[in-house]
């Protein structure tokens, strides 16, 4: 398992490369509805990728600022959204949606994995 420190590397090295493939292709990503649909679903992963970067990052340096991460990191993947269409926007928001509450069951099942194993013990 990755540590928060080589896990925020990855995210911030992931989060450039696919903002910068999503500038460059944003004429491309406009160009029809379905394009501009998977231009808001790209902007979404940003919102992953960025939302993990703040995590561990919170995690390495002992600072907690619960919903705070996850507003900044919508606010940014929003902001990009923005500039290939303004359909973007909606899309990204909804699959965020989706993608945070996917997160946050996905860390519940760990987190009640791990308290049954630390009973047992």
């Amino acid at each position: 398992m990755a540590g928060p420190g080589s896990s925020m590397l990855y995210s911030s090295l992931l989060f450039t490369v696919i903002l910068s493939l999503q500038e460059m292709y944003r004429g491309k990503l406009a160009s029809t509805e379905l394009f501009t649909i998977l231009g808001g679903f790209i902007s979404s992963l940003l919102f992953l990728l960025l939302l993990t970067f703040l995590g561990n990052f919170q995690e390495s340096s002992g600072i907690k600022t619960g919903w705070g991460a996850v507003i900044i990191a919508e606010a940014v993947a929003l902001i990009a959204a923005s500039t290939v269409h303004r359909v973007c926007i909606t899309t990204c928001f909804l699959f965020s949606a989706v993608l945070l509450y996917e997160i946050n069951k996905l860390s519940g099942m760990t987190l009640s994995k791990s308290e049954s194993k630390t009973k047992r013990h």
